[in-house]
C-alpha cells in the first residue's frame, strides 16, 4: 500500500508540474500544444523515478539521458548546489533540436541530494535562418539557431542575468522567451513543495525503498512481456523521401533480437548523416523505441527500470546518431520513423499485439512575419495531426497527435484570434486510412489563407513513402502539400519540405496528413463497418466495391450527401470471387 501511495504521489508531483507550466506559459506550443514535459531522477545514475502524463512522451526517456550526461559535466564544474538550476538545448548531447530547451534543478534534503527535477519546453524560436527553427534546407546546426552549452542559469538561487540577456539578443520573440523560461523556472517550486511533503510523511529511507522497489518491479514487468515474444531476429527497411537539400531517400533499417528477457534494437545498414536536417541524436533514438514498446505494452509504468532490458546498435554519424555540426531541424520527423520501424519489425514477432504504422510525419509548417496590427513579429507552429494504424482490436485512431510528441495542433480559434491567418477548412481526410479488416484511421486535411506578408516554411515528409499495413492490411494515402501563390498552386520540388516562402495575403497553402496501415485482409471487414465508414465518408464508393468487395443495394440522398446501404448476400458472393485473385496477388 505505501508503495502504491508513494508511486501515485511522485507521479502527481509531475503531473501537477506538467499543467502549471501549460497554464502559465506565454506560447500557443506550450499552452495550446502541450510541448513539454516534467519529470524527477535520481541524481547518481540520473534514471527516471517518474514523469507526467501531459507532456511528450519522447521527452520523457531523452530527459534521463541529458540528465545522466549532465551529471559528470556538474560534478567537474563543482557539483550541484541548492539553488541551481541548469540550462541547455546542446541536441547531441539533449536529444532533440535547439527549440526544445532542458532545465535542470537538484532538490536538497537536510543538505543531502536527494534528486534532479529537469523539464522541458518547446521555445517558439532560437534564432538562425528560418522562424521557428524547421529549416528545410540547413546543412549545419548553426543555421538552425544559437546552441545553449550545458551551464547553470540559476547559482545558488541567482540568476545569471548575462546568460538570459545573450538569449534574448539572439531570438525573434524575447519577451515570449522571457515568459516562458519564467513559467518553466517557478515550476520547479512546485515540485519542491511536493517531494517536501512527501519526505515529512514517509521520510527518506522509506521513499529510497520506494523508489528501488518501483524501477525493480518496471524491469520485471517489461522482462515478463519481452520474455513472451518468440526469441528470434525481425527486421525491416523504411525510407525518408530525401533530406531537403539532396534529392534522394533515406533508409532506416532495424534489426530486433529477443534472447529470453533481452531486447536488441540494432540500426546497423541506416544512412549516413544526412545534408540537410533530417538527422537526430543516439539519445532520442532510443527514446522513441521506449515510447513505441510503451504503445504496445502500455501496462509497464514508465521509469528507469523498465529501460534496463534493452541494449542499442546505432552506427556513429548515420542519421540516427547526429554529431556535431549535423543540422538536426527534421527531428520531428525522423522520431516518427523510429515508432514506425519498431511497429514494423514486432509486427513479425506479436502480430496481435502491435499495430500497422502511424501516419509517420509530424509536417510542420511554420507562418511568420509582423503582425498588421501591433507591427509586432509572430511565428505562428502547426504540427500535423494524423491516422494511427489499426490492430487486431480496432480501427486506427482518426486526427490523432503524432505518437511520439502527442503534440497538439493549435486551436482554428486561437490561431485566428493570434495571427493574421483565416482557416478555409479543417477536416477529417477522407479516404486516408489503410484498407484492412480494421481501417487505419484517417489523417486530417486543412487550408489556410494569409491575410497580409507572411514567410512560410514547411518540413514533413512521408510523401513517397507511404505508412505501411500489416498482417495483409493495406497501407494508407500519402502525404499532400499544395501552395497558392499569385494565383497558382504547385508543389514544392521536394513535395513536402519548402523553406522561406514569401506569401501576400490571399496566398494559402492546403496540407494533408497520411492516414494509418490497415490490419488484416479488407475482405474480412464487418459488412456494417463498411457500410458506415461509406456513409461517414472514410471511404469511397470506389473503394468499397473494389478494396472491400461489397455490393451496393440502394442509394439515396440526404442534404445532397449520398447515403449508401449494402447487399448482404451479394457482397458475400462478391468476396468470395475475389479472393483467389487476392491470394495470387499475394
Amino acid at each position: 500500500m505505501t508503495l502504491a501511495v508513494v508511486r501515485g504521489a511522485l507521479e502527481q508531483i509531475a503531473d501537477e508540474m506538467d499543467l502549471h507550466l501549460i497554464r502559465a506559459a506565454l506560447s500557443p506550443i506550450i499552452s495550446e500544444t502541450n510541448d513539454c514535459a516534467h519529470g524527477l531522477y535520481d541524481p547518481v545514475t540520473g534514471e527516471t523515478i517518474a514523469q507526467g502524463g501531459y507532456g511528450l512522451p519522447m521527452f520523457l526517456a531523452n530527459m534521463q539521458f541529458t540528465v545522466q550526461r549532465l551529471i559528470p559535466i556538474a560534478e567537474q564544474a563543482g557539483g550541484f548546489r541548492p539553488g541551481d538550476i541548469w540550462i541547455t538545448n546542446d541536441p547531441y548531447l539533449s536529444g532533440t533540436h535547439l527549440n526544445d530547451v532542458i532545465l535542470v534543478a537538484p532538490h536538497f534534503v537536510d543538505g543531502k541530494l536527494f534528486a534532479l527535477f529537469a523539464n522541458t519546453g518547446h521555445w517558439m524560436d532560437m534564432g538562425g535562418s528560418v522562424p521557428g527553427g524547421w529549416a528545410p534546407t540547413a546543412r549545419e546546426i548553426h543555421q538552425e539557431g544559437m546552441i545553449i552549452p550545458p551551464l547553470r542559469l540559476y547559482e545558488e538561487g541567482r540568476r545569471n542575468d548575462a546568460v538570459v540577456a545573450m538569449i534574448t539578443a539572439n531570438v525573434r520573440l524575447p519577451q515570449q522567451l522571457l515568459g516562458d523560461l519564467a513559467a518553466m523556472t517557478n515550476v520547479f517550486a512546485l515540485g519542491r513543495r511536493g517531494l517536501d511533503d512527501l519526505v515529512a510523511r514517509y521520510g527518506v529511507a522509506t521513499l529510497k525503498d520506494c523508489i528501488d522497489e518501483m524501477m525493480r518491479r518496471s524491469e520485471a514487468e517489461m522482462r515478463s512481456y519481452i520474455a513472451e515474444i518468440p526469441d528470434g531476429t525481425y527486421a525491416i527497411t523504411d525510407y525518408f523521401d530525401n533530406d531537403g537539400v539532396v534529392d534522394e531517400p533515406l533508409a532506416v533499417t532495424l534489426v530486433i533480437t529477443v534472447e529470453g528477457s533481452d531486447l536488441v534494437f540494432d540500426f546497423t545498414g541506416t544512412s549516413g548523416a544526412a545534408t540537410g536536417p533530417m538527422n537526430i541524436s543516439d539519445a532520442t533514438t532510443r527514446s522513441l523505441c521506449f515510447v513505441a514498446l510503451k504503445h504496445i505494452f502500455p501496462e509497464v509504468p514508465v521509469n528507469g527500470g523498465a529501460f534496463r532490458p534493452t541494449r542499442f546498435v546505432i552506427p556513429r554519424r548515420c542519421i540516427l546518431a547526429a554529431e556535431y555540426p549535423s543540422a538536426v531541424g527534421g527531428t520531428t520527423d525522423v522520431t516518427q520513423r523510429i515508432v514506425d520501424v519498431v511497429f514494423g519489425a514486432l509486427a513479425q514477432a506479436i502480430p496481435d499485439q502491435t499495430p500497422a504504422a502511424p501516419f509517420g510525419t509530424t509536417g510542420v509548417a511554420t507562418v511568420s512575419g509582423r503582425h498588421p496590427d501591433t507591427g509586432k513579429y509572430f511565428v505562428a507552429v502547426y504540427p500535423y495531426p494524423g491516422g494511427y494504424g489499426a490492430s487486431r482490436d480496432s480501427d486506427g485512431l482518426i486526427n490523432g497527435t503524432p505518437p511520439g510528441s502527442m503534440a497538439k495542433f493549435m486551436s482554428v480559434e486561437m490561431s485566428e484570434h493570434r495571427y493574421p491567418v483565416r482557416f478555409g477548412h479543417y477536416a477529417i481526410r477522407e479516404g486516408s486510412g489503410g484498407a484492412g479488416r480494421h481501417r487505419g484511421g484517417c489523417g486530417s486535411d486543412y487550408a489556410i489563407e494569409t491575410l497580409t506578408d507572411t514567410v512560410i516554411s514547411i518540413l514533413g515528409d512521408r510523401v513517397d513513402h507511404a505508412p505501411f499495413g500489416v498482417q495483409g492490411g493495406g497501407p494508407a494515402a500519402t502525404n499532400s502539400v499544395v501552395l497558392t501563390t499569385g494565383g497558382r498552386s504547385w508543389v514544392p520540388p521536394m513535395r513536402s519540405k519548402a523553406e522561406k516562402i514569401p506569401f501576400a495575403a490571399g496566398d494559402s497553402f492546403h496540407l494533408g496528413s497520411p492516414g494509418g496501415g490497415g490490419f488484416g485482409d479488407p475482405l474480412e471487414r464487418d459488412l456494417a463497418a463498411v457500410e458506415t465508414d461509406l456513409n461517414a465518408g472514410l471511404i469511397d464508393k470506389a473503394a468499397a466495391e473494389a478494396v472491400y468487395g461489397v455490393a451496393i443495394a440502394t442509394t439515396r440522398s440526404i442534404d445532397g450527401r449520398p447515403v449508401f446501404t449494402l447487399d448482404p448476400e451479394r457482397s458475400r458472393a462478391r468476396r468470395s470471387g475475389m479472393r483467389p485473385d487476392r491470394r495470387r496477388a499475394g
